[in-house]
């Protein structure tokens, strides 16, 4: 049976400023990794037993009804501002209405130059796209939104980083690929009426009910606040919070030098670039903020008067940290049992997190061992574990199923660094036998399956990972 992709375009019917309308460049010798059977059923694609699969999902073959694009956006990178950035190695092929009725971006990742590619060579190495393969579907079965992949190709070409390495094609699902940096692009230019087109899009497309400017950028707060707390919840660190990575639709995108946290520690980064900690682990609560703030900047002109718009924008922004802090609360109220924590809870959560610190335990299984009892196993000081375990079993006295709680917000697994790298290296020699492991394993991150209980360990010294790259 042919390929069928039911497209529904919509972005490319924007104005040409938008976008250029860009294939992609054909690799030499493609061959499928894997294909995600239940997402490509979600999106309605048929004829999933297609000979050409690969070639579709390499650019070698332009399906039916796509209109290939890549888009433009700026952003900030690490507090400095790009005027112009946009899609430089990846590939827009359409949109499709899902059987949830949800629309959703299809897109070539590692597709070959574009435009907007500056010095870069458009393609991506192996291991990237298998580590955002492997991180986004994780990340979905935790429950976090996220952009999904739909499949993963080799090239049968080598691309040269600082080696020569192997070739692939990553395609990534998203609500959409609309970013801070997209809003900044117009407004740097001055080009309110492309702003306002922009605007309207990304209204009709995720928040139809932000009939002004205030109202979407309360929205994508809303959105964003909840995001990062479930990432902190979780001990996910993004790496790169740029805001050309920072998605409207409140979407975890680009995954790059991100990490989840084995020994926990507040200041705790994995990105190889980021030299000065400013996307660290806790650092994320207050970027987010910063990164709104440049969405309510870029806002600004779409106003009857920008002016006097200003204050009511900076109040906004001045409430988004009340917005994460109450999203952090019930996060981490659930990981210890508390179905609707209070204010005074946050005292016992820090109390656990200094402890956690203090004795460099593993987060994840410190969280997942407090139902059981082994959560003491990971606190060096038990003296002080014990006074802890005392207030927070008089706390659970009044709640109804704690266990339930917390096995639902403490996943027993997580990607963790090594085994991520461990994966990718077997991969570059050509043994995909742990990536689909890893799939397999991931796919049910809270269940308690002693098929996979050795990747609940955390490193040995000499597996720590120090550092991730973003493999560009």
């Amino acid at each position: 049976m042919t390929l069928h992709i039911p497209f529904d375009n919509t972005y490319v019917t924007l104005p040409d400023a938008f976008f250029a309308r860009v294939a992609p460049t054909p690799v030499k010798a493609p061959s499928l990794i894997a294909i995600n059977l239940p997402l490509a059923s979600e999106l309605g694609i048929e004829g999933l037993d297609d000979p050409d699969l690969a070639a579709v999902f390499a650019g070698n073959a332009i399906p039916d009804g796509a209109a290939p694009l890549a888009q433009l956006y700026a952003g900030h990178q690490f507090g400095q501002y790009s005027p112009q950035l946009g899609d430089g190695r990846a590939v827009l092929l359409g949109e499709t209405i899902g059987t949830d009725g949800v629309r959703r971006d299809i897109q070539l990742k590692g597709a070959g130059r574009t435009p907007f590619s500056r010095m870069g060579d458009g393609r991506a190495w192996l291991g990237p796209v298998l580590r955002e393969y492997v991180l986004s579907e994780a990340m979905h079965t935790l429950g976090v939104p996220t952009t999904r992949a739909l499949a993963a190709v080799r090239t049968g070409e080598q691309v040269i980083r600082d080696r020569p390495l192997p070739g692939a094609v990553l395609t990534r699902v998203a609500q959409s690929h609309l970013r801070v940096g997209t809003f900044q692009a117009f407004a740097a230019r001055g080009d309110t009426r492309g702003l306002q087109t922009l605007f309207e899009y990304a209204v009709a497309r995720h928040y139809p009910d932000a009939t002004d400017p205030a109202l979407f950028l309360d929205a994508v707060m809303r959105k964003q606040a909840a995001l990062v707390a479930h990432w902190l919840a979780l001990g996910f660190i993004h790496g790169v919070m740029n805001t050309d990575n920072c998605a409207i639709s409140g979407e975890t995108i680009d995954y790059g030098p991100c990490a989840f946290m084995d020994a926990y520690h507040p200041e705790t980064v994995y990105s190889s670039i980021d030299r000065y900690g400013r996307y660290s682990y806790a650092a994320q609560a207050d970027i987010i903020v910063w990164n709104m703030a440049q969405l309510a900047t870029a806002l600004l002109p779409l106003m009857p008067d920008p002016e006097a718009a200003v204050e009511p924008f900076t109040a906004q922004i001045h409430a988004m940290p009340e917005m994460i802090r109450a999203q952090w609360l019930s996060r981490f109220g659930a990981k210890i049992g508390l179905t609707d924590p209070k204010p005074e809870d946050a005292t016992l959560i820090t109390e656990l997190l200094g402890l956690m610190q203090e004795s460099e335990a593993d987060f994840t299984n410190t969280f997942r061992g407090l139902p059981d009892g082994t959560a003491s196993d990971h606190i060096t000081d038990t003296a002080k574990f014990d006074a802890w375990a005392q207030t927070w079993q008089s706390r659970l006295e009044t709640e109804a199923d704690p266990e339930r709680v917390m096995h639902s917000a403490n996943p027993a697994l997580i990607p963790r660094n090594h085994r991520i790298e461990a994966m990718i290296d077997a991969a570059t020699r050509g043994d995909d036998s742990a990536f689909h492991h890893l799939l397999a394993a991931y796919a049910h991150p809270y269940d308690d399956d002693p098929a996979y209980a050795d990747l609940r360990q955390p490193p040995q010294p000499d597996e720590v990972v120090a550092a991730t790259y973003c493999g560009t």
